[in-house]
This record gives structure tokens, sequence and C-alpha cells, in this order.
């Protein structure tokens, strides 16, 4: 794997880490008065990493048996350029998202999410439900990892690699909310202000974030396609 590659994969699940169901629910989890019970956090976690992963895997079945078929068409120049066009697509649809445009919404989508967190947290079958239910509610944003998923498509990576890619991702993907996790249980109380301003940042800005992870998903795709159409070759090896 190139270092481009593991870049821009690195990149997306860090930008999946940042969405309602993978840092929001998780915060507002960690918020529960009390001590948290780090281990149900901790299947939820894992519960939407393994949704993702299953998800992730069908999808790249999927893309396999196309490019067994169409493999010489998709790795071609023609491809690449089609893959650079719908980057700079992504890039520009996603100032469509803009703060303001998305302000006569209401109320943000974060507000019932913190409902039913809190609701779910004397249960952990009710954790993994919410948290399946959060996976099946992104499935149709997913753009940082349908960006991942096209990428690793056009890699040529095996099954073992593939599915080792994929599960790598994940956990880079659930990496910063156990991060957080892991300072709740032992700071305890001392950081419970900076999860609420979190929480209330997140609040703040979600209504925006979408036309934000459009405009990077949409830059990293263009760019690996510029890349392999060696349209930087000039200016790196200047």
């Amino acid at each position: 794997m190139s270092a481009v590659l593991a870049g821009s994969l690195v990149g997306l699940a860090l930008l999946d880490s940042t969405s309602i169901g993978t840092l929001f629910v998780p915060i507002v989890l960690m918020l529960v008065p009390g001590r948290p019970r780090a281990w149900r956090i901790l299947s939820y976690l894992a519960t939407i990493a393994v949704f993702y992963l299953a998800i992730g895997v069908l999808l790249m079945l999927g893309a396999g048996a196309l490019f067994e078929r169409f493999g010489e068409a998709l790795d071609s120049r023609p491809a690449y350029w089609v893959q650079l066009a719908l980057g700079v697509g992504v890039f520009l649809v996603s100032f469509r998202f803009a703060p303001k445009r998305r302000a006569a919404a209401g109320k943000p989508p974060t507000s019932n999410w913190a409902v039913r967190a809190r609701r779910s947290t004397e249960s952990p079958g009710a954790l993994i439900a919410l948290a399946l239910t959060a996976g099946l509610l992104e499935v149709a944003t997913m753009f940082p990892y349908l960006g991942a998923i096209a990428l690793i498509a056009g890699s040529g990576f095996d099954t073992a690699a593939t599915v080792a890619v994929l599960a790598a991702y994940c956990a880079v993907m659930i990496l910063p909310a156990t991060l957080l996790l892991a300072a709740r249980v032992a700071l305890s109380e001392r950081v419970t202000r900076t999860f609420t301003k979190l929480v209330n940042w997140f609040e703040k800005h979600a209504s925006g974030a979408t036309g934000w992870i459009l405009a990077i998903v949409g830059f990293l795709v263009a760019g690996d396609a510029a890349l392999r159409l060696g349209l930087f070759d000039g200016w790196l090896n200047g």
C-alpha cells in the first residue's frame, strides 16, 4: 500500500469518526450521570464498527465482481478522468450544504440522538440496538466510507487484504471515541465540562458538517485520480 493511499484512508476514517453515530452519541453516553460503564460504551463502539465492516465487505464484494468484469476498463486513463470529474463534482456539491443554507432546517438532528442515547444507557441490548440504528440511518451519508471503498477497490488488494484494510479503517474510525472514553474513565468529572462543550459544539455545527465531509471526500477522490493520471508528476519530481 502506498503512503498516499494509506494517508487518504486514515484521513477518511478520521472524518468518519466525527459522525453522530461514532462521536456524538458516545460522548452523550459518557456524560450520563455517575461513573461511566465503559464496557457498555465499548460494546456500542464495537457494534457500530462491526456494522461498518459488514457493509464494507458487502460493497467490496459487489465492487470485486465489477472489477472482474470491467477491470481493464476501470484501470485506465479514461476511468481515472471520470473519477477526477466525480471528485471535483462532489467537492462543488459540498457548497450546497453550507450552514447558512441549512439554518432553516429547525432544531439540529443531534437533539433526537441525545434523547435516544440517554434512554439506552440502562440496557446493553438497547445500546447495541442504538448502534445498529445509527449505522443504518447513516448508510446513506457514509461519504468518507464510500470514498475509502472506492480507493480500496481500485488498488488491487486480494480478499484477505481488503478485509484487513477495512477492519483497520473501522478501528481508526472508533479510535477518537475510545480515547475520549479512556479520558473519561481516568479523569472522571474533571473532563465533564470539556465533554459538555464538545456536545454543544457538535449540536451547533452539525448542520454544516455534511458540507465539510463532502468537500474533503471530493478532494481526496479527485486527488487520488490526479496522482494516478500523473498530473502532478512534473511538480512532484521538480
